[in-house]
């Protein structure tokens, strides 16, 4: 057994290591400068109370982008200063971030121990490479992000730091395979178990779902399918869960081999950057060459994300929490017993809010952040959530989930034909949502991203935003000189929540200009970026006039789109005369 000793190292504070929503991004060049990492990695051990580090255990992995193995040696190596007892990593680093919070949660070691925290090393959506993106987050033992209490503290740390711990004669850990390395340091053993990666999330997924029934659908010779993972860490669930557990055929995948920069591509799942599963599913500029799958699913690069497609047919994220509401308790076994509540991220159209309604389910609009639903799942509050920003998932996880999202959607298509799978016409996504208009009504939506803007400049704008609210006749006044047939700006305000669980009031969450005919302008700066500030612009309108809601989108969200542009100044403010994407 090998025996390690642990050094203090003398160290000084970096400026900027402020944990966002999603932990801390920056570029990957400065990541690897000396000792950046560590002062995070012992800033944030030094923000845990002592029993969920001293004789604790943690996971370590992520979505094995640029930098990724790196970066778990020296987390392993200074988790053994430390005081941990037992690191588990999943095999070759890789785990999804809803699979980290299914480890944490359901996860038991031969030993018997649960996981109390884990590092996820992820920038998410972001692109990885040498040049580009990486992500450090800690999530605590619910599987959940860390809260504002612990990331204030952590940031804190990191401004006053002066050394860390670190086990530097502790050898690499070979985390291409699987099983448990044993050492010795001055506070007893210490373990590294590197296991499985999907093993554990698969057992959970098959406790939610129907797997016989989706089976069914994916072998049905009338039904086709396509998973585009982007060449993020997803392709291993969907090899593992699509073909080898419910029979897809592995033709079905593309950009399934995950990689360290996820191909030169960009891992967020929309119709800007998915572009080959776009053009399959006939929503390219280019026809396909053969006729589009019945449905087709994208992922991020740690797969908490997803973008849902019917053949030539896009479901927006905020339409499919809803329909993945609407449905869940006739098609998925989890929520046979009923829904605890729903909630959906400010920024989200207010679709779900209908389902609620109609349905009588408890309903909660919180900020932008997982961390918010997690409270409400915690105490039992929330069942079903979503983010207009590809994230969905539900209480089986603290985590937004891309996997669990593809197979709620086919859940409820397995679920609409069960009666009819040797029928002339399956029952597709479109048939589904149209349904969905007709009985709920449509909430036409758009976002506009402004990526790497001046921050400067960006702040300038949202204060002009919030200047401008001070007076509603003056902002209508605006509104008409640019568009008559755009109702009245009825209130505008920044959003501001105060959680229904512990009290916490979260400020300047958003900025909004609702409408006399329940449509809303939203701005709001982004903190998933690495560098630069991203502005995004939201454009809804509701329309419960059956006869209206197949309308073009572009086409119903025109006159708002002219006043948000124009209301907001956004090409004075910026010098941009168009978004990075549009969604």
């Amino acid at each position: 057994m090998v025996v390690f000793q642990v050094s203090r190292k003398e160290t000084t504070p970096f400026d900027g290591q402020k944990p966002g929503t999603s932990g801390l991004r920056k570029k990957v060049s400065v990541f690897i400068k000396p000792n950046y990492l560590h002062n995070f990695v012992q800033s944030t051990f030094n923000a845990l109370s002592a029993d969920k580090v001293k004789g604790a255990t943690i996971v370590v992995s992520g979505d094995g982008r640029y930098f990724s193995k790196d970066a778990i040696q020296i987390i392993i190596k200074m988790a053994a200063a430390n005081g941990v007892r037992r690191v588990w990593v999943g095999q070759n680093g890789l785990l999804s971030t809803p699979a980290v919070s299914a480890v944490i949660r359901e996860r038991v070691g031969a030993d018997g121990s649960k996981a109390s925290g884990a590092f996820i090393l992820t920038a998410s959506h972001n692109p990885g490479g040498p040049h580009e993106d990486f992500g450090i987050k800690y999530n605590m033992e619910n599987g959940g992000p860390a809260p504002e209490t612990i990331t204030d503290k952590i940031y804190a740390n990191t401004k006053t730091i002066k050394e860390y711990l670190i086990a530097e004669d502790l050898p690499d850990v070979d985390i291409s395979a699987v099983g448990v390395t044993h050492f010795n340091g001055p506070e007893g053993d210490f373990d590294v178990d590197v296991f499985d990666s999907t093993n554990d999330y698969v057992k959970l997924m098959r406790a939610i779902f129907d797997f016989e029934s989706i089976r069914k659908l994916l072998v049905s010779p009338k039904f086709t399918f396509c998973y585009d993972a982007l060449n993020g860490v997803a392709g291993i669930y969907a090899k593992r869960i699509f073909v080898e557990e419910l029979g897809a055929k592995e033709s079905s995948l593309i950009n399934c081999i995950p990689k360290e920069d996820f191909g030169g591509g960009h891992p967020d799942p929309n119709l800007t950057y998915a572009k080959e599963l776009v053009t399959r599913m006939g929503l390219g500029k280019s026809s396909p060459q053969d006729e589009p799958p019945e449905f087709g699913a994208a992922a991020d690069g740690d797969a908490d994300r997803n973008m849902i497609l019917g053949k030539r047919f896009f479901v927006t994220p905020s339409d499919s929490v809803a329909i993945i509401a609407a449905n869940a308790v006739e098609a998925i076994p989890y929520f046979a017993s009923g829904l605890k509540g729903v909630a959906r991220s400010m920024p989200t159209s207010a679709a779900l809010d209908v389902v609620a309604k109609n349905l009588g389910l408890k309903f909660f609009e919180v900020p932008t952040g997982w961390k918010f639903f997690g409270n409400l799942m915690d105490a039992g509050l929330c069942s079903i959530c979503g983010e207009e920003s590809f994230g969905t998932g539900s209480d089986h996880i603290r985590e937004k989930d891309g996997i669990w999202a593809v197979l709620a959607w086919l859940s409820i298509l397995a679920y609409k034909n069960k009666n009819n799978f040797n029928g002339e016409k399956l029952v597709t996504v479109e048939d589904i949502v149209v349904q969905h208009w007709a009985t709920y009504g449509r909430h036409y939506y758009t976002r506009y991203d402004y990526e790497n803007v001046d921050a400067a400049a960006a702040k300038e704008l949202m204060a002009y935003l919030v200047n401008l609210q001070s007076s509603l006749s003056d902002v209508n006044k605006i509104v008409k000189e640019i568009r008559t047939d755009v109702s009245n700006v009825v209130q505008a305000d920044e959003f501001e929540y105060k959680d229904p669980v512990d009290g916490s009031i979260s400020k300047h969450q958003g900025i909004r200009y609702l409408f006399e005919d329940g449509s809303r302008l939203v701005f709001r700066l982004s903190g998933t970026g690495s560098e630069g500030a991203t502005i995004r612009l939201y454009i809804e309108q509701y329309e419960k006039d059956s006869s209206k809601t197949q309308r073009n989108s572009q086409e119903a969200l025109a006159p708002l789109v002219d006043v948000a542009l124009k209301l907001s100044k956004m090409q004075e403010f910026t010098g941009r005369s168009a978004p990075t994407v549009i969604t």
